[in-house]
């Protein structure tokens, strides 16, 4: 697993970046997003380790996946191949829930959709407040191993090994473990510019 520090100046980066590129100041992308002034300025200075949800929360503002906020920056060499080998692709634990995830596909290309796989620990719950964003964002959940109760919305659904579930990111996303065994899934992320009228 990456280290918690070079996985935070990675995030720290492209925050930094993402925020510049999208001409928005501190306090301008905390109204938009939901996260404090102050909380920004400490994950652009790799000062804390974010959890998962402040991060989707920054994803929604930016209209990026939240995968991509664990990428390496695109003008880095290893961003130009198609390849992207096991010991190369960023692993992170969130510090509130202890979930485990892993990008698996090459940084660079997110109009591709992005892979994720996921070791979600027993009995943990995270819940992602969806905001809108930029391009439509679909989501798959396809269960490998153990179970995972998702709400989508008001919507509550069981899911076992081998399940897969596919969403819209436009609403609330519950994702929590009621077993006492880990559960192992992977997330498919799909991007979709809306088309203009």
């Amino acid at each position: 697993m990456d280290s918690p520090s070079n996985l935070n100046q990675r995030i720290a980066e492209r925050v930094c970046a993402l925020r510049t590129k999208q001409n928005l100041s501190l306090d301008v992308l905390a109204r938009k997003t939901g996260v404090s002034r102050s909380m920004i300025s400490l994950i652009e200075r790799a000062e804390c380790s974010p959890t998962a949800v402040v991060l989707e929360k920054l994803a929604a503002g930016f209209g990026v996946m939240l995968a991509s906020l664990f990428d390496a920056p695109v003008e880095s060499q290893e961003s130009r191949y198609p390849l992207v080998r096991l010991k190369d692709q960023p692993q992170w634990r969130d510090p509130d829930s202890g979930y485990i995830r892993r990008n698996v596909s090459p940084p660079g290309r997110p109009e591709l959709g992005q892979i994720v796989e996921v070791h979600f620990p027993a009995g943990a719950r995270i819940l992602f407040e969806s905001s809108p964003r930029g391009s439509h964002m679909h989501q798959q959940v396809w269960v490998l191993g153990g179970t995972m109760e998702m709400g989508v919305g008001e919507e509550r659904h069981l899911l076992h090994k081998g399940d897969c579930l596919a969403m819209q990111l436009d609403q609330p996303v519950m994702f929590h473990n009621p077993t006492r065994k880990a559960a192992h899934y992977a997330v498919v992320m799909v991007s979709e510019t809306p088309s203009k009228r």
